[in-house]
């Protein structure tokens, strides 16, 4: 037990001093499911031990969720309660930290999809999307290990199999992993900075089932590693991260693109997912199983079928090289390739009131479209074609 209590005040502590780098008298933002407690009240600990003024801790019940989808009237399944906007309209100058790892990931699988596409509180997004845009608070999101989400991944609960994991995914399991965290941001800033030498005109993606092209704008700019507020705190958002990411043009997406890993979204398990575009915009939704839910999603607002992000992730990942399907998207879309609907980020633009970017839908749903079968390459603004990912091998010099 006691090696278990270290090894989670450890990751706690990377959590709140290399995540969200706590600053001496911010407050402390914490959510998570009622199974993740014992991260989140560590991530207390750790969050007073670095200088928190306060410490806020939320805990979100999937099956109070679930008796809302399924027995609530339709207006409660978007409704927010002021408090909670108010909650919400605090985190601005502060500290935030989220959990993943769903202990029971098909506990909404026999509700209606378009209904669990649809509930998630609106109003709560249109306050935090903009904070994220002006880059005011300092946030990330790790995930907790459980025998729920051991069983998903390995088809038993063996939860130390997966702390080994997720542990080696974060870093914990190095001897100093705040310094392996600095050389793998170093990394990744490079690897941006060699995207943006190219000036990428277009993305093209070809692989079974997957023929799509993304288009950029001449003021997207790569981003990879660590981020930084606007009061100049650099933060890592998420961990693990192992992407380089842009903003893509809103209007510029072309063809069709299948998912390559299952998406776990809004308490289901959404498979086999394949997705079209028109003039950037999903025109057609189809899966194996789950469809209804990304359908009641891009249904939410002007901006949630068109692309916000597209990011490039090659096989050399640390969650690549584990060979697992984690079945969270936290660490899925580190393992491979992956776009998101919805809206994108400013920070990734060179102008934030760049023409043509989507940065003001409330939705962002990432999934994965990567893997050693599917080819990327770019199309420069000169016309030159230059192959980024072979066999899942990332093939510039960075």
């Amino acid at each position: 037990m006691a090696a278990v209590d270290d090894r989670l005040e450890r990751y706690a502590e990377l959590a709140v001093r290399v995540g969200a780098n706590l600053q001496q008298g911010q407050t402390l933002f914490v959510s998570g499911m009622t199974a993740h407690a014992p991260l989140l009240r560590a991530m207390a600990r750790a969050g007073y031990a670095a200088g928190a003024r306060y410490v806020d801790v939320q805990y979100v019940d999937q099956h109070v969720r679930r008796a809302m989808i399924e027995l609530g009237p339709d207006e409660a399944l978007q409704h927010t309660p002021e408090w909670l906007q108010e909650r919400a309209r605090s985190l601005e100058g502060n500290a935030s930290l989220a959990t993943t790892g769903d202990p029971e990931p098909d506990l909404l699988s026999d509700l209606p999809g378009e209904r669990v596409g649809k509930a998630r509180m609106k109003e709560i997004a249109e306050i935090v999307m903009p904070l994220f845009q002006a880059r005011t608070l300092n946030w990330s999101g790790v995930a907790y290990p459980n025998e729920g989400w051991a069983e998903e991944v390995f088809g038993e609960p063996d939860l130390e199999r997966l702390w080994e994991r997720v542990a080696f995914c974060v870093r914990l399991d190095e001897d100093d992993p705040v310094q392996a965290w600095k050389d793998h941001i170093d990394k990744l800033s490079r690897r941006a900075r060699t995207l943006d030498e190219l000036k990428i005109d277009t993305l093209h993606y070809t692989g079974p089932g997957t023929e799509l092209t993304v288009g950029l704008l001449e003021e997207s700019r790569w981003k990879g590693g660590d981020s930084v507020t606007a009061a100049g705190i650099p933060y890592v958002a998420n961990m693990p991260t192992e992407e380089v990411f842009t903003t893509p043009a809103m209007y510029r997406t072309e063809g069709v693109v299948r998912s390559t890993r299952p998406l776990e979204l809004n308490g289901q398990v959404i498979r086999g997912l394949e997705v079209r575009f028109e003039q950037g915009r999903i025109v057609d939704v189809q899966a194996e199983h789950g469809a209804d839910v990304v359908r009641g999603q891009i249904e939410l607002d002007e901006g949630a079928p068109y692309l916000g992000e597209v990011a490039l992730v090659d096989g050399g990942s640390r969650v690549g090289q584990t060979g697992i399907v984690f079945s969270d998207t936290l660490f899925d879309e580190n393992a491979t390739c992956h776009i998101a609907y919805g809206g994108g980020y400013t920070e990734a633009l060179s102008d934030p009131k760049a023409d043509g970017a989507n940065v003001n839908s409330t939705v962002h749903t990432d999934f994965m479209i990567g893997g050693p079968e599917v080819s990327v390459d770019a199309i420069t603004r000169d016309g030159r074609t230059v192959p980024l990912l072979r066999d899942d091998v990332w093939q510039l010099d960075a």
